[in-house]
């Protein structure tokens, strides 16, 4: 069973929870809240430049990360700057130009497209992605001048759900555009020990035809635009109610609830359906095969029995009666 995270393990409504300069190195006494400041530069960006200037771009872009970054800038009030050449580069973050300056916004590979170096910001980028924070980094004309942390909390049946999967025997496995780091926090929490980081979103469905190469059956569980690939290519896709119709087309199942354990109580309900369905072929076969040679009179000539029509009328009716009530001890089913 492979989880997306973002919106599926997670509510979907990431919030800001840090915005750094990245010229302010912390102090090894960084787990206190007073905390030692120290410049390189004089002229040091300011928390709230660098949330604005971020905002900007990202007003362009779809993503939920982007949504909690605008929606911090609106609540401090930031006037957002006029962005030009604005684009999207999918997996790795956002471009434009703003006040003359080019601007990019987006994740380490982000930065390793653009050659800004990340090295001083290495410390504080690692003690947040140890705390589960998805941070994205701000380069303005080529150099690293903030980063931005945000943390997407866990739906409250996320870890039962995959403890059902896992009791079952079924193998959990969680998929994100996350880095290793990051993506291994958040695993740790739910006990998911396989982990697919930093995937880009054409890389899903490649991650799934790799797993079924293994010999396995794969089950995709997802709600977004870039799972839909990976979700019809699934040999079992379940898309979630509250995701897009896309993904919602291209799987097989739709969870109409938002509770995680509906995931194990599906793949419950369709093993019971199963052993329904081949009971009923079972019974509609017993009465077809033993009744109507004896209608057609196979017993006449060795004993006289003839069956009666009547009888043979109660017996077809018996059949289906047996069929219909057996499908509808369904009912006492409770997801």
């Amino acid at each position: 069973m492979i989880f997306d995270k973002t919106g599926t393990l997670t509510k979907g409504k990431p919030e800001v929870t840090d915005v750094v300069p990245t010229e302010v190195i912390l102090s090894e006494r960084s787990e206190s809240k007073d905390l030692k400041i120290k410049s390189r530069d004089s002229s040091l960006i300011a928390r709230n430049d660098i949330l604005r200037i971020a905002a900007s771009l990202e007003k362009g872009s779809e993503h939920s990360l982007a949504e909690a970054i605008v929606s911090k800038a609106e609540q401090g009030a930031l006037t957002l700057s006029k962005v030009e050449g604005f684009k999207a580069i999918p997996g790795h973050g956002v471009e434009g130009i703003v006040s003359d300056k080019k601007v990019v916004f987006g994740n380490f590979k982000m930065m390793e497209r653009q050659n800004i170096d990340t090295t001083h910001a290495r410390p504080g980028l690692e003690r947040l992605e140890n705390e589960g924070k998805t941070v994205m980094m701000l380069g303005v004309d080529g150099q690293l001048v903030g980063l931005i942390a945000v943390a997407d909390t866990l739906k409250d049946t996320a870890k039962e759900g995959v403890a059902a999967l896992q009791k079952k025997g079924i193998e959990v496995i969680m998929i994100t555009g996350d880095n290793q780091r990051t993506a291994h926090a958040i695993a740790k929490q739910l006990g998911i020990k396989r982990v697919l980081a930093e995937i880009l979103p054409d890389q899903k469905e490649a991650e799934v035809k790799k797993i079924q190469t293994e010999g396995k059956v794969v089950a995709m569980v997802g709600d977004g635009i870039n799972d839909a690939p990976a979700l019809a290519q699934a040999d079992v896709g379940i898309a979630m109610g509250t995701g897009t119709d896309v993904a919602i087309e291209a799987g097989d199942i739709t969870l109409i609830s938002k509770d995680l354990r509906s995931v194990a109580s599906s793949i419950e309900l369709s093993k019971k359906t199963m052993r329904t369905i081949k009971l009923n072929l079972f019974w509609a076969f017993g009465y077809n095969v033993s009744l109507i040679p004896v209608a057609m009179g196979v017993l006449y000539p060795f004993f006289g029995i003839l069956l009666n029509p009547i009888f043979a009328s109660v017996a077809m009716a018996s059949s289906s009666v047996s069929v219909v009530s057996n499908s509808l001890l369904l009912k006492r089913y409770r997801i």
